[in-house]
């Protein structure tokens, strides 16, 4: 597993993060993504805050990005011993939503590619006017470091969310 203290991409997220998300209104894409993973202290002092827990640090997450409302999305490190590239993908928003969108890396580069981001994933049904648009170059990212793994957005929500049921379970029960 990634250590904690590096903060490096794997190379397929720094591939697609690298690459600007749409901004055009129907199509916008809400994230903005971090140049590294958050650093840990960095993690611990908006978790504690977001989970209103001071003994929750949220050495469990490591986050790569966030959307305008400040909801952080990342890497939830839960298969013991595994790469954080094959670790879930998860949303943690600004009111408290909690989702699964993504079993790892493989599955998010197919969300990215298909005009989702993260809170998109998430919350679907919050953005009445938003138009997933698929985008050519992060198509070309997937296809490159995920070539078996092609679904839709749907199959991939879906997927994460059958094997991470207890998710929001685990989260609430860190929260004060």
């Amino acid at each position: 597993m990634t250590s904690i203290d590096d903060r490096a991409f794997p190379a397929a997220l720094a591939a697609a993060l690298a690459v600007p998300f749409a901004d055009d209104e129907e199509s916008w894409v809400d994230f903005e993504p971090y140049p590294a993973f958050e650093a840990a202290a960095d993690t611990a002092w908006w978790f504690r805050l977001w989970t209103g827990n001071q003994e929750a640090d949220g050495s469990q997450f490591r986050f790569f990005g966030a959307n305008g409302a400040g909801g952080y999305a990342g890497f939830w490190l839960v298969r013991p011993g595994r790469p954080v590239a094959e670790q879930p993908v998860v949303f943690l928003g600004s009111e408290g939503e909690t989702a699964v969108v993504a079993r790892d890396l493989g599955d998010l580069l197919w969300l990215l590619a298909s005009g989702y981001g993260p809170s998109e994933a998430a919350c679907p049904t919050l953005c009445d006017d938003w138009t997933p648009r698929a985008n050519p170059e992060l198509t070309a990212i997937a296809e490159r470091f995920a070539p078996d793994r092609r679904r839709s957005p749907e199959a991939v929500i879906e997927a994460a969310v059958r094997e991470f049921p207890d998710f929001e379970e685990t989260i609430s029960q860190l929260c004060r």
